[in-house]
């Protein structure tokens, strides 16, 4: 392993140690752009694991508005299933920001979250990303499309989607990626059980996972098309590959029932221009279609939702639940945990 790669694994693993203890219910993460001692509101930020760098600058930007002045952040990530049953259970949140819609309806239940937090124009999402191919730098197992990661001697990483809601994405996007080209839901089922049977590790965070590859480990990483970007900003050698089939990935983000005013303001803010620049520039795509950048974002032949596999509740039920989901089925023949 490289001394860059080194740098940036044991970099990630320091950042991981905060956000890991959050999404167990541990003490939030203080964000470093929060403004102490000036007597304005606090906002309690809980996010899943990958837009941290993104917040880090969204958070300034903010503080600098009109609505942002003399407002502070106190920051937690995490793997998003844990983040979400972290504030079921009590952590502070003004804001959850999570990998899928289901972890924000969790919160409903509860009455944490209003039941109507996705009617906006937007839908409730606040980003957008694509599921990628990561792979080591030049290519050097020729991985271009998603049957090469099923190959012998291919290793393949991505989380383990009983804890991240990132690995959801990235196996419907597998899942899909078979029945857009006409296979049969078995089919696509035992496509699943191929990639998984080449998954060395299952971490429990996309994140971590990131950390994972960047230490040297695995082919290939699943991943989120902004984590790609983001690896590669920080020097870490990976090329990625936009698959001809993939899947939208829609983030979202609602303030809960007791949250300060600010805290809608700074939800409001963060599907403005500005705001979606900020994104933009780590990796994200545009919720507002005026900004999408085709150079720098260009659309997959084969781009689907996860609508169209009957949406996350059903995608849960059938998929990911631990019980009788076919995932969860997956995962006991190969010996991998379906502990949430």
């Amino acid at each position: 392993m490289s001394k860059r790669l080194s740098r940036f694994a044991a970099t990630l693993s320091l950042l991981l140690l905060p956000a890991v203890a959050a999404g167990c219910g541990g003490p939030a993460e203080e964000g470093a752009a929060a403004a102490d001692g000036d007597g304005g509101a606090k906002i309690d930020l809980v996010a899943y694991s990958t837009p941290k760098e993104a917040y880090g600058e969204l958070i300034p930007a903010f503080q600098k508005t009109a609505d942002g002045k003399g407002v502070s952040f106190t920051q937690s990530y995490g793997a998003s299933g844990d983040q979400s049953r972290a504030v079921a259970s009590g952590l502070p949140a003004d804001i959850v920001a999570l990998s899928l819609a289901p972890d924000v309806d969790k919160l409903v239940e509860p009455g944490i979250v209003d039941a109507n937090w996705a009617d906006t124009d937007t839908d409730g999402f606040v980003t957008n990303s694509v599921v990628v191919l990561a792979v080591r730098k030049g290519n050097p197992k020729n991985i271009h499309g998603w049957e090469d990661i099923t190959k012998p001697g291919v290793e393949v990483i991505t989380p383990n989607p009983f804890t991240s809601g990132g690995a959801k994405w990235n196996l419907m996007a597998a899942y899909g990626s078979q029945t857009s080209q006409g296979k049969s839901p078995e089919e696509a089922t035992q496509f699943l059980h191929d990639v998984l049977a080449n998954t060395a590790v299952q971490d429990k965070s996309a994140r971590e996972a990131l950390a994972t590859f960047s230490g040297g480990k695995g082919d290939v990483l699943i991943s989120y098309e902004n984590e790609a970007i983001t690896a590669q900003k920080a020097g870490v050698d990976l090329d990625y590959v936009i698959p001809d089939q993939t899947i939208l990935i829609q983030n979202p983000a609602a303030v809960t029932k007791d949250a300060p005013p600010e805290a809608q303001k700074f939800l409001d803010w963060l599907v403005t221009p500005e705001a979606q620049k900020i994104y933009a520039s780590k990796g994200y795509r545009s919720v507002l279609p005026d900004l999408a950048d085709e150079s720098t974002y260009p659309t997959p032949k084969t781009l689907f939702k996860i609508d169209e596999f009957g949406g996350w509740s059903k995608v849960n039920d059938e998929f990911f639940d631990p019980e009788k989901g076919s995932v969860a089925d997956i995962e006991r023949d190969l010996g991998v945990s379906t502990a949430g």
